[in-house]
């Protein structure tokens, strides 16, 4: 299964809108993960697999959307993202977390279980 690319507008509507507030408000309805990425970064490729695979592991109960930092450069700015793979957790209630490097697929679901309150 392919993964959503998110371009700053669809970011706005989907995540978060930067622009209209202050505070983070999620805008989704289901905890997801954003993977910052760029097609030039070996450990982004190694990230993007597993992704796939998890999204297919978890259906619905979890979104998962890449943002390529080449062609976003105000997406990776708002976020301060320095080096990538960056991945951010984020779920319905709460603050998002940001995870740096290309982690295993265990750390992953660790996470997803953890932080964002997901089993599958």
């Amino acid at each position: 299964m392919k993964l959503e690319h998110l371009t700053t507008e669809t970011f706005k509507e989907k995540i978060f809108n930067y622009e209209a507030q202050k505070e983070w408000k999620f805008e989704g309805g289901t905890p997801a993960i954003i993977d910052f990425y760029a097609d030039w970064c070996g450990p982004c490729k190694m990230v993007g697999p597993i992704l796939e695979e998890l999204k297919d592991e978890y259906g619905d109960k979890l979104d998962i959307f890449k943002v390529n930092t080449e062609e976003q450069q105000e997406l990776s700015s708002v976020f301060g993202i320095q080096s990538i793979p960056a991945l951010l957790f984020i779920p319905k209630e709460g603050q998002p977390q940001m995870a740096m490097g290309a982690l295993p697929k265990e750390t992953f679901k660790q996470a997803i279980s953890e932080v964002l309150s997901v089993n599958e």
